[in-house]
This record gives C-alpha cells, sequence and structure tokens, in this order.
C-alpha cells in the first residue's frame, strides 16, 4: 500500500512477527491484542495497545501521558491506551483533581458515530442522503450497525439520538458508561471518586462531546478553575461565553487537543462545578494518545525488554 507517496509492505501478523521489533502499537480489535500482544512482549517488544482488552489487568497501566505517565515506569511489556471517551475527561479533570479533589463525577456524552466504526459512518452518510434527497422519513431508514453491531435491535442515527454505546451490562449500564468509570477510577489512582456516565450517540462524524459535573473536595474558585485548564498541558480553554466562544466538534476535528469551556459554579452544591468537553475521538482518544505513550516510554528509557512474562500466550 501506499504511505504518503511511498509504497509500504503488509507483513502477516504472527507469532514470530515480532523479532527485532521495539514498540508495537496495536488497534485491531480486542482478540488480535489477546493472541498477538503476549507474543510480541516474549519477543522483547513493548506494545501499546488501543483496545480495551488489557485496559483492566492489574498488571498493565492505563495511560493518558498527561495525567499519569508515572505509572509507565513499572510496565510489564503492555500498556493499555483508554477508551476514547474517557481520554479527554481526564485531560479536563486532572488540573482540577490536583488543585481541589474530586469526590463526584457524573458526564453525559455525546460521541460521533466514528467512534463505532467505518461502517457507521458510511451508514449515517446513506441515512442522511435517503432523508434530505429521497425524502424517507427518517422512522422508516433501515439501520444495521447502531447502537452496537453485536445487540439485537439496530436504530437509524440520522436526525436522531441513541442513548446506548456498546451492549447493556447486568447493572443496565452500558459496556461504554461502565468503561468511563472504572477507568477513571484507575487512572487516577482513587477507588473512592463516584463516577456515573450516561453514554449517546449523535449524528457526528467525528470528536465526541461531554457534559460534565464534578463535585470537589475543597470549594474551587471559577476563574482558578479556568486558570489550571488552560495551564494544563493538552488543554485548551475555550470559554467566553460573553462572544459565544466555547468547544465545538466541527472545530475540534484534526487537533490533538482536548477542548473546554462553558465552565461555571452549579446553582446549588457549593463544590459543584460543571464543564463541556471536546476532543477528536480518533486522535487524542485513540491514535494520537497511543503515539504519546510511546514516545514518552522512549524519553523516559522505558523501551525495553521485560524480564518476566506476565501475560498467557495462546
Amino acid at each position: 500500500m501506499q504511505f504518503k507517496g511511498q509504497d509500504v509492505t503488509i507483513e502477516e501478523t504472527t507469532e514470530d512477527a515480532f523479532e527485532g521489533v521495539d514498540i508495537a502499537l496495536f488497534s485491531a480489535g480486542g482478540s488480535t491484542s489477546a493472541k498477538y500482544a503476549p507474543y510480541a512482549v516474549k519477543a522483547g517488544a513493548v506494545v501499546v495497545d488501543n483496545t480495551s482488552y488489557f485496559r483492566q489487568n492489574p498488571d498493565v497501566p492505563l495511560v493518558v501521558p498527561e495525567v499519569n505517565a508515572h505509572a509507565l515506569d513499572a510496565h510489564n511489556g503492555i500498556i493499555s491506551c483508554p477508551n476514547c471517551s474517557t481520554i479527554q475527561m481526564m485531560v479536563a479533570l486532572e488540573p482540577v483533581r490536583q488543585k481541589w479533589g474530586l469526590d463526584r463525577i457524573i458526564v453525559s456524552t455525546y460521541q460521533a458515530v466514528s467512534g463505532a466504526g467505518m461502517g457507521a459512518i458510511l451508514e449515517t452518510q446513506r441515512e442522511l442522503r435517503e432523508v434530505l434527497n429521497d425524502g424517507v422519513n427518517p422512522r422508516d431508514l433501515h439501520a444495521e450497525i447502531l447502537p452496537s453491531g453485536g445487540d439485537k435491535k439496530h436504530y437509524p442515527i440520522a436526525f436522531n439520538a441513541l442513548p446506548q454505546i456498546d451492549v447493556f451490562t447486568d447493572n443496565d449500564y452500558t459496556y461504554e458508561e461502565m468503561k468511563m468509570t472504572n477507568e477513571t477510577k484507575k487512572i487516577m489512582e482513587d477507588e473512592s471518586i463516584a463516577v456515573s456516565a450516561t453514554c449517546v450517540r449523535i449524528p457526528v462524524l467525528s470528536a465526541h462531546s461531554e457534559s460534565v459535573y464534578i463535585e470537589t473536595k475543597e470549594v474551587a474558585p471559577i476563574e482558578e478553575v479556568k486558570a489550571a485548564i488552560a495551564a494544563f498541558p493538552g488543554a485548551v480553554l475555550e470559554d467566553d461565553v460573553a462572544h459565544q466562544i466555547y468547544p465545538q466538534a466541527v472545530n475540534a476535528v484534526g487537533s490533538r487537543d482536548t477542548f473546554v469551556g462553558r465552565i461555571r459554579k452549579d446553582l446549588d452544591a457549593e463544590k459543584g462545578i460543571h464543564m463541556w468537553v471536546v476532543s477528536d475521538n480518533l486522535l487524542k482518544g485513540a491514535a494520537w494518545n497511543s503515539v504519546q505513550i510511546a514516545e514518552t516510554l522512549h524519553e523516559r528509557g522505558l523501551v525495553r525488554p521485560t524480564a518476566e512474562l506476565k501475560f498467557e500466550l495462546k
């Protein structure tokens, strides 16, 4: 295949394909990571995995470099990249946590269809054409992918909002929502933080948006909160309501940053704060975070074989 005008040879992934590899980036689904990542580690490579397979493994650090790069220091050969919706929320909230602590997080997401893959993008575009060009009623559209390819029913996304991302768990939260809860606690190394998420798919192609409500341990002056976020690596403050300046998905596409705005005190809770967080789910939410992990490993001299293989060879 061609990449940036040059021919690149695609080699088959096998158990023996990782000899001489220093860093292996995995983003081909959990089953692929489960099968081949341990072989990469055995061969001496460090794996940066962009799937959910290893995220809750206690031997695997879950890393957003701006937030918890220190977790890389004791890695065992595999590092997990968190869920896209978790990553941008961590970048926005870590400067607040560092200064005032966090007791509670309630987040509602507005997630782009690209998070469900190219098939979901094509399905969204087809549905929009059928409504706008052919006059089809949105209720009569035929959906095959969303809200979750593995679930029993599918619903149209055009002119719609679907309060389901991934399948439901036994507690009536979806796996996507539980990812945000569990990953937040692991990344911030604090099981006491109360986290609740509602994840919604909307007909936007790229960039996730989030309405985030937090309660801090100490009272946090809003102007100081804004200053802390503005100074934090990877975060961009867009917050000037007098001039209608706030983060928008269309402006975030193609950027590696996380944009934060609409920061305001809750009207009743003394320690409550609301904010709006937007980021490109394909960049900071996936590819760029993985590359950052690889770069940080190199900068810290952590690209090295592991002394003991802690992962099962399948």
